[in-house]
């Protein structure tokens, strides 16, 4: 499969509508079929807008983290009663259940285009960070760093089965390790080098051994928060960039468009075999760039690395979070005007 310069790309999430949302509540063979029918609606919209790398929209999921209770055993589920999104914990060991919830998400999509096929995976510090609770998980779990390498194996057998499931790429989002960019979330760790780097040990972990796919890494720094109406966090990736050059993955999905996140002279300075996700379209709700906005943060960011090197893509998710509500037909505007702005690049630039 060819790829042209310029792949214009979606990071993961695509918004839910209603109905989708409903689904998820239901799990009943009919309701099983119009998921499927509304997957492929998802997909149906990205190669409209003329997307070179496609996903499911993650329209399966209760949640992109909670979605490792799918995989395994270990986990109690509920309602966090501050936000009512959805709440998962570990409670007890983990255990294997039943592998293959996210390969079956990627074969579906590999049946249905013949685009570039990205499918995503929570990191294992993220899981630790976001799962691990000092109250309910102490009894199974003392040390929530226990609790993240027992995630790797569970990972690690689902990618078994997304190497034969015929996606491309394997990305793995991992915001937990931009965290360390903020002065004030270092403040919170007794060691923040060692804990930026046991992360990345993890990540190392989970894709070591395939040597047929394609792994990213997400670094979502404030989109995501931006959307959920979250804390954002401080920070330029210089801090982190002796960890990110330490990941053993080919490409780098980044965000760009948000005055906090930094210059992206920062590209100097990583590996240069390294693929780069440049987050150049917002995904601020009511925030729609032209085509033109967006070839001018791709030509900035082309004073820094080759041309031959750069993937257009949002800067995180539509989606971020089950309970985000963002308008689908704005998204699909974002991804027209990010196809054009591909488009002009390589006109201008081939």
């Amino acid at each position: 499969m060819t790829t042209p310069l310029f792949p214009a790309s979606v990071v993961g999430s695509l918004p839910r509508p209603q109905f989708v949302r409903d689904l998820l509540e239901r799990r009943g063979p009919e309701d099983d079929v119009a998921m499927d029918r509304a997957v492929a609606y998802a997909i149906a919209m990205q190669e409209r807008a003329g997307l070179d790398v496609v996903t499911d929209g993650e329209w399966r999921r209760h949640s992109y983290i909670g979605v490792i209770a799918e995989l395994a055993h270990g986990f109690a589920r509920g309602v966090n009663p501050i936000d009512g999104r959805p709440w998962t914990t570990v409670v007890d060991r983990l255990a294997s259940s039943s592998p293959g919830f996210i390969a079956r998400e990627a074969s579906f999509v590999r049946k249905l285009t013949t685009r570039q096929v990205k499918i995503t995976l929570p990191a294992p510090a993220l899981l630790g960070e976001r799962l691990w609770d000092p109250v309910r998980s102490r009894k199974a779990y003392p040390d929530r760093d226990d609790f993240v390498r027992d995630c790797v194996p569970i990972l690690r057998r689902e990618i078994e089965l997304i190497a034969a499931s015929g996606a491309d790429i394997v990305q793995i989002d991992d915001p937990h390790l931009c965290l360390f960019v903020d002065p004030k979330v270092r403040a919170q760790y007794d060691d923040p080098e060692r804990a930026a780097a046991f992360a990345v040990d993890m990540v190392n972990a989970v894709v070591a051994g395939f040597p047929t796919l394609n792994f990213a890494v997400h670094l979502c720094r404030r989109a995501g928060a931006r959307v959920r109406g979250e804390k954002q966090h401080e920070g330029g990736f210089e801090r982190i960039l002796p960890h990110l050059n330490a990941l053993k993955v080919r490409h780098l999905t980044m965000e760009f468009t948000s005055a906090g996140a930094g210059d992206a002279a920062v590209l100097r300075g990583l590996r240069e075999d390294f693929e780069i996700g440049l987050g150049c379209v917002s995904v601020t709700p009511g925030e729609v760039d032209t085509p033109e906005t967006i070839v001018a943060r791709v030509e900035q960011a082309m004073q820094h690395t080759d041309k031959s090197r750069i993937t257009l893509n949002p800067d995180c998710g539509f989606a971020p979070g089950s309970a985000a509500r963002v308008d689908i037909d704005e998204v699909y505007a974002k991804l027209c005007n990010e196809v054009a702005a591909a488009r002009t690049l390589r006109d201008r630039h081939r």
